[in-house]
């Protein structure tokens, strides 16, 4: 099956985000050195969030939460493993005393100083797909190949919005001026729900200019979306999906500057080979905007949020891709690799064809 992008592909199976059927393992940004004044644990918690973990260590430490250092927030309905940080001194020895039915320590180091929140590469993801069927485990098999060359569409997940998935709506009414937010932890929190709306709501847009550059030729793309003629020039023939414009911002990947496209031919290539990627607007103060042809769609998406905005990877590479098919059970079992910030579910909705 020749796949431009699977989304064209519905594929159904189940998928239950159980610490039985959802493995997270953090992949920390640094070595441990093994001296200091900092301990850091490597705690594997299941069916709770992160602070809800965090709240169980300080509650027990007699430690105030935020003497607790953490690298990423995980998943609640998965059995994830993360590490901490607090101070040693008082803490070591009362550490071996702690005892909880979702929480283990499974190992400690000493380390010179805090985690930090982004202190980590990425994350290790191990899930179960249940209900897959012969010709269903074909399809999937076709897709991860896409993916394994092609990567993922960078969205924020769905627990970003909270759990009607709405939350990015008070964040906007806050802007607008009919919400009022005295709780200034909460507000950044809805501020950011809406940053991240706006985010997926343009990496839609430009996916499905993706897809249209697939079909159609150029000027037709162009009329479709009331581009100014030639604006798409040298898109069509790019070697990677997701088409760059001109005026993009790219970044060095996975991680590094940020800077204009200057080639639109030399960069798609380095795009293909994953050596840059396009980033996309987290909406707000002191961040760098796109010009020229990607200007025309961001600034569809960009509002004035209050907050400090920022570059995102629009696009990620999926590493370590690894599968297991049980034919007995019918289960599809799945690992892969994905760097920090970004979500198991892009993956997942890729399979289903859903990513769009």
């Amino acid at each position: 099956m020749n796949l431009l992008y699977p989304v064209k592909v519905k594929n159904s199976f189940i998928f239950n985000p159980t610490s039985r059927d959802f493995i997270v393992d953090e992949i920390p940004l640094y070595e441990f050195s093994g001296e200091g004044e900092h301990l850091v644990l490597h705690v594997r918690k299941k069916d709770m969030t992160t602070w809800e973990m965090i709240t169980a260590l300080a509650k027990y430490l007699k430690i105030k939460q935020r003497d607790i250092g953490y690298a990423g927030l995980k998943d609640k309905h998965a059995m994830t493993m993360q590490y901490v940080s607090l101070l040693a001194k008082d803490n070591e020895e009362k550490l071996k005393g702690f005892n909880h039915d979702k929480i283990k320590i499974l190992g400690t180091y000493r380390h010179n100083n805090k985690i930090r929140l982004g202190h980590l590469k990425g994350n290790h993801f191990k899930v179960r797909l249940k209900k897959v069927l012969g010709v269903q485990k074909d399809k999937l098999d076709s897709v991860l190949k896409w993916v394994k060359k092609n990567g993922v569409p960078n969205y924020f997940g769905n627990q970003r919005f909270g759990t009607n998935g709405n939350n990015w709506e008070e964040g906007k009414a806050i802007i607008e001026g009919t919400l009022k937010m005295r709780d200034r932890k909460t507000r950044t929190f809805l501020l950011n729900a809406y940053q991240s709306y706006l985010f997926n709501a343009w990496l839609s847009k430009r996916i499905e200019l993706s897809m249209l550059l697939d079909a159609f030729s150029e000027a037709d793309s162009e009329r479709v979306f009331n581009l100014p003629e030639g604006s798409l020039k040298g898109t069509k023939e790019q070697p990677h999906f997701f088409k760059i414009l001109e005026g993009d911002l790219m970044m060095h990947y996975p991680f590094g500057r940020v800077f204009e496209l200057e080639s639109l031919e030399e960069e798609a290539r380095r795009f293909s080979e994953f050596d840059i990627a396009p980033s996309g607007l987290l909406a707000g103060k002191r961040v760098s905007r796109t010009t020229k042809t990607s200007e025309l769609i961001e600034k569809n998406y960009d509002k004035e949020v209050g907050e400090n905005g920022a570059r995102r990877y629009a696009w990620i590479k999926v590493t370590d891709i690894k599968k297991t098919y049980v034919e007995e059970k019918a289960h599809y079992e799945l690992e892969f690799t994905l760097p920090k910030g970004s979500y198991a579910t892009n993956v997942l909705d890729l399979l289903r064809g859903e990513a769009l």
